[in-house]
């Protein structure tokens, strides 16, 4: 049985963060899907929702 043909039909992007903590980046993971998210290219995830360490 063969699988169905998979159809990239919006933009993809990986980004990834590095550096010390309580530098940021989870402030600036928090702003780039807000900015996202109001375009209509991502859905929001708040600061508290990114940021599941212990």
């Amino acid at each position: 049985m063969a699988k169905a043909k998979f159809e990239r039909n919006k933009p993809h992007c990986n980004i990834g963060t590095i550096g010390h903590v309580d530098h940021g980046k989870t402030s600036l993971t928090a702003a780039i899907t807000k900015v996202l998210a109001e375009s209509g290219g991502a859905e929001f995830s708040a600061y508290d929702e990114i940021d599941k360490a212990p």
